[in-house]
């Protein structure tokens, strides 16, 4: 049943709530009355799909969803760009308590089908081919899937009624940025990868839906997520394997390149802060970083104390597509977004290298 936001009701509530729903951000039910979440935010549960919920900061989501009482969908395609094994193993806790569609976003069809049958109140895009340099010698593939598929999802959720979108965009949006740290109002001339491109567009994406469609739009550039579940072509995650085999690791550049780090449970703290966000204007964007800016150098040490063995260098020059500095201002999602990360490299990294050695000790292929 949906009420729409002309409809007259009465709830008594012992405190002011913003009612979170999709057409003109009205009360929305499906499965009995809506309920406020208990001990949390002014919001209502939803109905959340959330794409990419099998990977790295889409299983923590759709687990801090269900934390929160949210009803969940997933869309992954379980492609194979890690081992999906991995995947499997991230969603097996809470698989039993989701709805889980494998689709691929490339697909127009699919994606329609996906939100009519899944009727969700909101839609979270985490699912997106990812990688700078795979995006260098692939970039059509990018396209396909960033591009059109964030195309293709919006104009399914326009169709089907469902106006409250969180997408995933990146810092890597910022290129050579000269100005530190990066603000969500620097101006941005050019990209320096496809990946960095298709996440501009996506970005452009959302305020056309926005603008046309009063589809409410959230876009979330993330710094450097890391964190137990990383994909395992991320640095963190290659160095740590490399470093326990005794293997050596393939250092770019002197190691003075410095990233915002940010752990996946702030992140998820952001994702949450977005939706439940209700301001102005319709289509937002906003920095999501962890506040501290490390050296590649930096990072290596903090996974040797972790591991507890040297790390072998095989030194490499500087790679294309590769920015050299990343620095998150996070001012506007800490005043909108209640957003406020914790978490020091010096405490995440170890919680990552328990997660790798438990997946290890359980038979997993990382």
């Amino acid at each position: 049943m949906r009420f729409s936001g002309a409809a007259h009701f009465h709830v008594l509530l012992p405190h002011p709530v913003v009612f979170l729903g999709c057409k003109n951000h009205g009360l929305r039910r499906k499965n009995g009355p809506c309920r406020p979440i208990p001990g949390g935010p002014s919001s209502f549960l939803m109905k959340v799909l959330v794409t990419g919920g099998a990977g790295f900061i889409g299983s923590h989501t759709t687990e801090r969803l269900l934390s929160l009482g949210h009803e969940v969908a997933i869309l992954d395609c379980f492609n194979d760009y890690y081992n999906p094994a991995i995947k499997r193993a991230n969603v097996r806790a809470f698989q039993d308590k989701v709805q889980i569609f494998e689709d691929d976003l490339r697909e127009a069809a699919a994606m329609d089908r996906v939100v009519a049958e899944a009727k969700p109140d909101a839609v979270i895009h985490l699912a997106a081919r990812a990688g700078v340099r795979p995006s260098i010698e692939a970039p059509e593939l990018y396209i396909d899937t960033n591009i059109k598929g964030t195309f293709y999802l919006l104009e399914a959720m326009r169709k089907h009624g469902c106006q409250r979108f969180v997408f995933a965009s990146s810092s890597s949006v910022y290129g050579v940025n000269k100005k530190i740290p990066f603000a969500e109002e620097d101006p941005i001339l050019q990209t320096i990868s496809p990946y960095a491109m298709t996440k501009m567009t996506g970005e452009q994406i959302c305020s056309n839906y926005a603008q046309l469609y009063a589809i409410r739009c959230v876009c979330l550039r993330f710094f450097t997520v890391y964190g137990p579940r990383q994909r395992p072509d991320l640095a963190i995650s290659k160095f740590t394997r490399a470093i326990l085999d005794g293997k050596p690791i393939d250092k770019y550049g002197e190691g003075h390149t410095r990233r915002d780090y940010t752990f996946i449970s702030d992140i998820v703290d952001g994702i949450i802060g977005a939706l439940n966000f209700n301001g102005d204007p319709l289509c937002s964007i906003y920095n999501l970083g962890g506040s501290q800016n490390v050296s590649l150098n930096e990072m290596i040490a903090a996974i040797e104390q972790a591991v507890g063995k040297q790390a072998i260098i095989n030194q490499m020059s500087e790679q294309p597509g590769d920015v050299p500095l990343t620095s998150a201002d996070v001012t506007k999602a800490m005043r909108d977004l209640n957003f406020k990360p914790t978490t020091h490299i010096d405490q995440g990294i170890p919680k990552f290298v328990e997660w790798f050695l438990q997946m290890r000790a359980e038979g997993a292929v990382l």
